[in-house]
């Protein structure tokens, strides 16, 4: 896994989806990363399908105008979110924090790394994510 930080966009996964964005003018991706954790339900949630779903959540974040942060990994997604002035869902918003409630819950690999790292700047992380996009 190569992460260098707990940002949502701090990971190799993360980047490499964002890529995605540049073949959709819809918000499929973002709803596919949300049914892949949702498929998971009490099996392992693997990290990187993980990290592609907090990636999909940022957009959400920022599709409300809420980044919290922007940096040289975001400017694929800040220009798309800029291109693409969609308005999501009540019923997509929740699905966002029903998705990350299963990250942060067990059977979570990325949570497992995480705990294993003692980070709890990346808790921390995750949870503004939460309430940038359905606060």
């Amino acid at each position: 896994m190569g992460t260098w930080g707990v940002l949502a966009f701090d990971n190799d996964e993360a980047c490499d989806w964002a890529y995605g964005l540049d073949d959709v003018h819809d918000l499929s991706l973002v709803e596919e990363a949300f049914r892949i954790v949702e498929g998971a339900e009490r099996g392992l949630l693997e990290q990187g399908d993980a990290a592609e779903a907090l990636a999909a959540c940022e957009v959400v974040a920022r599709l409300r105008g809420r980044p919290g942060y922007q940096n040289a990994y975001t400017e694929k997604v800040d220009r798309w979110v800029s291109a693409h002035r969609i308005t999501p869902t009540a019923e997509l918003i929740a699905r966002g924090d029903a998705v990350i409630a299963r990250i942060l819950g067990d059977r979570s690999e990325m949570l497992e790394l995480w705990e294993d790292a003692g980070s709890d700047e990346w808790l921390a992380a995750v949870s503004d994510l939460r309430q940038r996009m359905a606060g």
